[in-house]
């Protein structure tokens, strides 16, 4: 089952939410800095033991990572980095969806039977939210045809993004 609600991703109740990291993974902005504040400093010194891939980089973009949920509802924390939007042509589309794949992958690995998403890279890495979300309900329709067993949430700050998600996923 996919569904789209406008909500506070920090409060649901689910196995795992997905945090739009930053390489770092160590918080900031947006999501992600929520994510941080409501999951406590664990969550802080998780993400730092999280072997660095080269200097400032823990994960790069497009991978998951998991860590705990510590403080929040959820169980577990996925760590994703969205691409920064240029203008559609350096790539965005493929690294963005390997956001959702990676980190659907990690949810099953982990046993996850729900997992709720943020609008990954629509925030200040200025992906529109047409594009992003059409990328996002097409990786989510994707898996699902391959397990069944798990409930994706889409996760909205703002109702018209979630008024966007609904359209897509009513088609």
């Amino acid at each position: 089952m996919i569904k789209a609600i406008k909500g506070d991703i920090t409060k649901l109740e689910v196995d795992a939410i997905v945090n739009a990291a930053n390489e770092l993974m160590l918080g900031g902005g947006g999501v992600d800095g929520a994510i941080h504040d409501a999951a406590g400093d664990e969550l802080f010194e998780a993400c730092l033991k999280v072997p660095e891939v080269r200097p400032g980089v823990r994960c790069p973009t497009g991978q998951a990572r998991i860590t705990p949920g510590f403080k929040l509802p959820a169980k577990f924390v996925i760590h994703t980095v969205g691409p920064v939007y240029l203008d559609g042509k350096h790539g965005e589309s493929a690294k963005l969806g390997n956001c959702y794949r990676n980190s659907l992958a990690l949810a099953l690995e982990n046993n996850c039977k729900s997992i709720a998403f943020p609008c990954i890279s629509t925030g200040i890495y200025g992906y529109p939210i047409e594009e992003a979300a059409e990328i996002a309900c097409s990786e989510a329709k994707a898996f699902l045809a391959q397990h069944e067993n798990i409930e994706i949430v889409f996760c909205c700050f703002l109702n018209r993004d979630k008024i966007i998600y609904d359209k897509l996923l009513a088609q």
